[in-house]
């Protein structure tokens, strides 16, 4: 049996796989609360707040919308025309056109021009959010943390454009499988090395001050059952008003991390509830969940630009003979940028009912559903959420509930709807 054939068989097996896998694991039958419950959560809301909450969001949209759709473009042309693999020819041309040198200059080429063709847009949202209060970012702030974003980012990228054009390179007729294989492990391997790699490039942490705060937060995980590492503080205060807190990392990595905004910000009982919300995704395993899925989506990923790779039309538009080779960069980020965008709505769909039980998890652990809707009232406003965001947008993008839907399943749960 031909390559090609074992190549469609493993794609249906493993798309069979993410099928069951999500079907297990997503509760997809955690629907909103009633709209009635949302709308008097609405009418509660001070009306000045939910003005400049949305006031907010529409001066937001046109910039992120419009970032959206020029990445769209870039993408495009990039990769739907030879102009990207002229891109890495350039970038490979100073080092003899090494396919080596090729993969990850010319992949670092084309990611760097995106970046910066976006650059303005990007500009443009910093100077929504630090005239509405939520950053507290000075323009030489925002630029350090762009760069470090970008360097992250191109670390990462080089790692993988070098692994999976080795292999393409010395296996043509079964790269797909090698790199399947390594896109899975990756996905893995970076779910437990993120947290303690990663954040701390962005934010310092340190260990919470003994007292009873850190002793209830670090008894609820004991209640729970979920063990933890530690209790850390992030000097998020350095860039945003925004709060959060969150459960970071998997086994041995695991901590929960509380901004210092919150502690200002929120009473203990409210960083409490936002930190039972978050256990709820340790207890039940939202993490190692999120990292399978990936890893099969990855993998299929891999397997689905193989099969692209018979498309002769694709590859004359791209100006390339091959899919696997590293002038093919352009036509890579243009397939998968077409599928995020077609996958975003179904990721979203699957966030929110993740988040919606977790949610559960936090009202049923704290026996508090007072303090769990304060703190959702906290959260929207202090972070200027659309408390009741258009339907269209909150079902496309949104991969939390909204600021409503919370107070209202706050409030089911309380007269035992649950």
């Amino acid at each position: 049996m031909s390559p090609r054939l074992w190549a469609a068989g493993a794609f249906v097996v493993l798309l069979v796989a993410l099928i069951g896998f999500a079907a297990a694991t997503v509760p997809w039958h955690r629907a909103p609360a009633p709209r009635a419950d949302q709308l008097a959560a609405l009418g509660q809301l001070p009306a000045d707040q939910v003005a400049r909450a949305r006031a907010f969001h529409a001066e937001l949209r046109p910039a992120s919308y419009g970032g959206m759709f020029l990445g769209l473009l870039v993408a495009l042309a990039l990769g739907l025309t030879p102009l990207g693999a002229r891109l890495i020819e350039l970038a490979g041309r100073p080092f003899g056109d090494h396919w080596l040198a090729r993969a990850v200059l010319g992949g670092l080429a084309v990611a760097l021009v995106a970046e910066l063709i976006s650059l303005p847009l990007a500009a443009w949202r910093h100077t929504v959010v630090v005239r509405y209060g939520i950053s507290t970012q000075t323009w030489g702030g925002w630029s350090a943390d762009l760069l470090k974003s970008f360097g992250v980012g191109a670390v990462l990228g080089a790692i993988v454009l070098a692994g999976f054009f080795t292999v393409t390179h010395f296996a043509p007729r079964w790269w797909w499988a090698f790199g399947a294989a390594g896109a899975a492990g990756l996905v893995v391997l970076l779910s437990f090395v993120l947290p303690v790699v990663v954040e701390p490039v962005f934010n310092r942490f340190t260990p919470m001050a003994d007292g009873p705060l850190r002793t209830e937060l670090l008894a609820l995980a004991a209640r729970d059952g979920v063990p933890v590492r530690d209790v850390l503080v992030a000097d998020a205060s350095r860039r945003t008003r925004a709060v959060n807190a969150y459960v970071s990392g998997l086994g041995p990595t695991r901590r929960i991390v509380v901004y210092d905004t919150m502690l200002t910000e929120a009473t203990p009982g409210e960083v409490v509830s936002v930190a039972a919300h978050e256990l709820g995704h340790a207890k039940d395993r939202d993490v190692l969940t999120g990292t399978v899925l990936g890893a099969l989506g990855a993998a299929i990923a891999v397997v689905a630009l193989y099969l692209l790779g018979s498309w002769q039309w694709l590859l004359r538009l791209a100006g390339v003979d091959s899919i696997a080779e590293p002038r093919a960069i352009g036509l890579l980020l243009a397939v998968t940028t077409v599928a995020g965008l077609i996958a975003g709505p179904a990721q979203s769909f699957v966030s929110r009912r993740v988040e919606a039980r977790a949610d559960t998890h936090a009202l049923t652990l704290t026996g508090d559903a007072a303090t769990f809707e304060a703190m959702q009232r906290r959260l929207g406003t202090v972070n200027l959420s659309d408390p009741d965001p258009p339907a269209w947008e909150h079902a496309m993008f949104a991969s939390h509930p909204s600021t409503v839907q919370r107070m209202a399943a706050a409030r089911a749960w309380a007269r035992g709807d649950r």
